[in-house]
């Protein structure tokens, strides 16, 4: 199987009140062989998973209506999206404490302004790790 081909089968969802940010990392990823989801804030954001959950969510720590990390909780709660890996976005200076990072499944903070390739390098590692987490699941249940 292709490269290419493994991609498109990961779905990515990227939340951020900015419409560039959206833009760059929907283009970049597309680009890269995924499919992408955006969403505006973190309450769009709830509906999206809960309706299709992605593989992975990128998104923004400051939006309107429900912030990153409210988003980021409200998914851990769940027991179907608890395990989505999340890569959150802050503005450059802003840090999350150790009791944010323990909330849901956040594996990567990244400061805004970043490089959209160090996004799709980060992106392919920890689908890659989830995938490699999810086999070790199955094979626990199947014990």
């Amino acid at each position: 199987m292709s490269d290419m081909t493994n991609r498109i089968q990961h779905r990515i969802l990227i939340v951020d009140d900015e419409t560039h940010i959206l833009q760059v990392l929907s283009l970049k990823l597309r680009n890269a062989g995924y499919e992408v989801q955006t969403a505006m804030d973190g309450e769009e954001a709830l509906e999206l998973v809960n309706n299709n959950p992605p593989h992975l969510i990128i998104t923004d720590y400051q939006m309107p209506i429900l912030t990153g990390l409210e988003l980021c909780q409200k998914l851990a709660a769940q027991e179907e999206t608890a395990l989505i890996p999340i890569l959150m976005l802050t503005a450059r200076g802003y840090s999350l404490s150790d009791n944010d990072l323990e909330i849901g499944n956040i594996k990567h903070v990244v400061h805004k302004p970043f490089s959209p390739r160090a996004i799709l390098a980060m992106v392919e590692a920890m689908l890659a790790k989830s995938a490699s987490s999810r086999t070790d699941i199955i094979a626990d249940k199947a014990a």
